[in-house]
């Protein structure tokens, strides 16, 4: 059961090619957690996608997705943005491709707390408020909205896979949640 969201540019990169390049070096990614923000800006709401892994086990995780050669980092996150919330998301993207963290992924454990079986790969995290109406990605069975208490529930924080829990936790700090 393939769980991958169909690339529209996927002549950059045959599968064996990506395959091949995914053994031999880091790929660079970028990754976004959704927010709605209240009247004050202050994060009220995060975004995350439900969907199957592999092996059929739900988990949660955000948008995410590969920086295209010759791609911005402001285009490829607008891009995973339309592509995995839809085109009426309309994300409010940063003034600056700052991102919040820098989060090293391994295809086995390590000392990051991030995993990913496919590859190494290194990933620039943003916090992205939306303030559209969202449709999930082709592979996310949902797009849940829940509070910043909510995410940080136990049982919803067992549903991250690949370390993705340590990011939410990030995120919300952050964007000054729980201070």
């Amino acid at each position: 059961m393939s769980v991958r969201t169909p690339d529209p540019y996927s002549g950059w990169l045959s599968d064996e090619d990506l395959f091949e390049a995914r053994g031999r070096l880091p790929m660079v990614y970028v990754e976004a957690v959704p927010v709605r923000l209240d009247p004050l800006g202050f994060v009220n709401e995060v975004g995350t996608l439900l969907q199957g892994d592999a092996d059929g086990t739900m988990v949660r995780s955000f948008v995410s997705g590969r920086v295209l050669y010759r791609e911005t980092i402001r285009a490829a996150l607008l891009r995973h943005m339309e592509k995995d919330l839809g085109p009426l998301a309309f994300p409010q993207l940063p003034v600056s491709p700052v991102p919040f963290t820098v989060a090293e992924y391994f295809p086995a454990p390590s000392q990051t707390g991030f995993t990913d079986d496919r590859q190494h790969a290194v990933s620039l995290v943003y916090v992205i408020p939306v303030t559209g109406e969202c449709e999930p990605r082709q592979d996310a069975l949902e797009l849940t909205w829940m509070t910043p208490q909510e995410i940080l529930g136990h049982d919803v924080q067992q549903e991250f896979s690949g370390g993705r829990s340590n990011l939410v936790r990030q995120a919300l700090a952050f964007a000054g949640v729980g201070q």
